[in-house]
C-alpha cells in the first residue's frame, strides 16, 4: 500500500516503472545441457534438509512437491523385487550402460505398451567390480556439492516430467536438443529412421560428424524392427536455421570440434567439411557460431555479446557424467545464471536478467534408476521416443520461487519454447517440435515486475572457469 501511495504522490511515475518491467517475450534463451542423470539420481536431496523434507517429495505430486522416489526402487532381479538405494559421490568411478539396448532392458516394456521400469540391473556396467547395485544409487550431497543445483530448483522452475526424446545416449540427445530430430533427413524422421547410438567403432576413432573418417558409422533404429548403419553427416533443418530466417544470432558452446555434444558438426549445411570424409568443417555459420571453449559463455555475457540462443555443453569435468566429471557442474551451472543476474547494464542500458532465461537440463538418463516411466509414442516413431526422464530447471526473473510443473514434456518442448517466443510458428521443423504439445509457458508471467536477482552460492565461480587451464575433455565417452 505504501508502495502505491508513492506511486500516486508522483503522478504514476511507478507505473510508468512497471509498464517499462515488462516484456512480451525473451531477448536471449541459453540452454543449458548437462549430461547422463535422473531426477531420482541427481535430486534425491530435495526430500531431505536443509532443502526439503519427506512431504516435499510425492510419487503423486501436488503443485508443489517433486517427484522423486526415495526408497524401494523397482529390480525384478531382487528377491523382494525392490532395492533401497545408497549414495555415491558425484564424481564417481563408474559408468553405467546408457546404450539404446540398455533403455529397452531398463523398460522392460509390458504388453500393454508401458514400461515396467524395472530391468536396470540387468545392463553392463564399466569398473564396477565390486560396487553394489551400481545401478541404484543417488548422489551424496554430505559435502554440500549439490547446493548450487539445490538453490536453482527451489528458487525457480522445476519440471516433473522432463523427459528426454530419444531412447538412447549422447549424440541422438544433442541432435534432438539442436534439431529436433535425429534423422540422417526430413524424409528418414518422417518414417521414423533415426541414429541411435554414439560413434562406432569407439576405439580409437572418437570423431564425430561431417568430419569423420570413413569407416566410422552410427547405428540406426528403423521402423518395424529393423535396423541398419549410415555415416553420421546428416541433412535436414534446425531450429537455428529457423533462427537465421529471422536474423535472431546464436551460438554453440562446446569442447570441441570432433565431439559426440557438437551438434553442428553433424548437419552438412552447417558443417561443409573440407572433404568428403575427414578433414575439418569451412561453413560459414560454423565458422560465425560455433565456440569450442565452453567458458566463452561467460565472457560473452560479461562482454555484452550474448546471442539470441546459446546452447552451452561442458566440458567432461563439469559435465556431470558418471566416471569422467571431477564435481564442477553444480558450480559450473551456477556461474552462468550468476554472470546473467549479476551482469550490470550494457552499453544500450539492456540488462540481461531482465529479458532472458536460463533452460537447464541433461541430455539421457545415464543407466542410473529412474522410477517413472515414459509415454511411448504410438505406431513407428514409438520405437525410439520417448525415453527416460531427466532434470530440467528454468530460471527466470519472472519464473515463481519453487515453482513445479507437472506438465509432460520432452526436448521437443524446448524448441518450442525457442520457436513461440521469437515469433516462429511452433512445429515448423516438423520433427519434435510438432510432436511435443506444450511450450512452457506456465513457467513465467512475463506481466511481473522483475525479481530482484540472488547470488547462487557456489564453491567455483566464473573467474576458476574462465582460467581454468585444463585441456577440453569430452563429455560423454565413446
Amino acid at each position: 500500500m505504501k508502495l502505491i501511495f508513492k506511486c500516486l504522490l508522483v503522478f504514476g511515475f511507478c507505473g510508468t516503472i512497471l509498464a517499462q518491467a515488462q516484456i512480451s517475450s525473451f531477448q536471449h534463451v541459453i540452454i543449458v545441457i548437462q549430461e547422463n542423470r535422473t531426477p531420482d539420481n541427481l535430486f534425491y536431496n530435495l526430500c531431505s534438509a536443509p532443502f526439503g523434507k519427506s512431504s516435499s517429495c510425492s510419487t503423486k505430486p501436488t503443485s508443489s512437491q517433486y517427484d522423486i522416489l526415495t526408497s524401494n526402487w523397482l529390480d525384478k532381479t531382487s528377491s523382494s523385487g525392490v532395492t533401497q538405494p545408497t549414495s555415491i559421490p558425484l564424481a564417481n568411478d563408474y559408468d553405467v550402460s546408457h546404450s539404446h539396448d540398455s533403455f529397452t532392458t531398463t523398460c522392460d516394456i509390458n504388453s500393454s505398451g508401458t514400461c515396467r521400469m524395472d530391468g536396470a540391473a540387468e545392463t553392463s556396467c564399466t569398473g564396477c567390480s565390486g560396487v553394489s547395485n551400481p545401478h541404484f544409487k543417488y548422489v551424496d550431497n554430505s559435502t554440500s556439492i549439490l547446493n548450487p543445483y539445490l538453490t536453482l530448483a527451489t528458487s525457480y522452475g522445476w519440471a516433473n516430467y522432463m523427459f528426454q526424446t530419444n531412447q538412447g545416449p549422447t549424440f541422438p540427445a544433442h541432435q534432438f536438443l539442436f534439431g529436433g530430430t535425429s534423422a540422417p533427413s526430413a524424409a528418414d524422421d518422417a518414417i521414423a529412421t533415426f541414429s541411435d547410438s554414439n560413434m562406432n567403432p569407439s576405439a580409437n576413432n572418437p570423431i564425430a560428424g561431417c568430419i569423420a573418417p570413413s569407416n566410422i558409422h552410427v547405428n540406426l533404429v528403423e521402423a518395424d524392427g529393423k535396423s541398419g548403419q549410415t555415416y553420421p553427416c546428416f541433412e535436414h533443418e534446425t531450429l537455428s536455421d529457423l533462427l537465421d530466417d529471422i536474423d535472431v544470432t546464436w551460438k554453440y558452446y562446446n569442447p570441441g570440434s570432433d565431439s559426440i555434444v557438437t551438434a553442428p558438426n553433424a548437419i552438412d549445411h552447417i558443417c561443409v567439411p573440407s572433404q568428403t570424409y575427414g578433414g575439418t568443417c569451412t561453413g560459414s555459420e560454423w565458422t560465425s557460431s560455433v565456440n569450442f571453449r565452453p567458458s566463452k559463455v561467460l565472457t560473452d555475457i560479461t562482454d555484452c555479446k550474448l546471442a539470441g540462443v546459446s546452447w552451452v555443453t561442458p566440458s567432461g569435468a563439469n559435465s556431470d557424467h558418471a566416471n569422467s566429471n571431477t564435481g564442477g557442474g553444480p558450480s559450473w551451472v551456477a556461474s552462468i545464471v550468476n554472470a546473467i543476474g549479476n551482469n550490470p547494464k550494457c552499453k544500450d542500458d539492456e540488462v540481461y536478467w531482465d529479458n532472458t532465461v536460463i533452460l537447464i537440463t541433461w541430455d539421457d538418463w545415464g543407466g542410473w534408476y529412474d522410477h517413472e516411466p515414459p509415454t511411448i509414442l504410438a505406431g513407428a516413431q514409438g520405437d525410439f521416443q520417448y525415453g527416460f526422464r531427466v532434470p530440467f530447471l528454468v530460471v527466470s526473473a519472472y519464473t515463481p520461487a519453487a515453482y513445479v510443473d507437472n506438465n509432460r514434456m520432452d526436448f521437443g518442448t524446448i524448441l518450442r519454447f525457442v520457436e513461440n517466443n521469437f515469433g516462429i510458428a511452433e512445429g515448423s521443423l516438423d520433427f519434435a517440435d510438432a510432436r511435443a504439445t506444450g511450450n512452457l509457458s506456465e513457467f513465467f508471467n512475463l506481466k511481473q515486475v522483475p525479481r530482484v536477482f540472488q547470488t547462487i552460492p557456489a564453491r567455483l565461480d566464473a573467474n576458476y572457469f574462465i582460467n581454468d587451464p585444463s585441456p577440453m575433455t569430452e563429455p560423454d565417452d565413446y
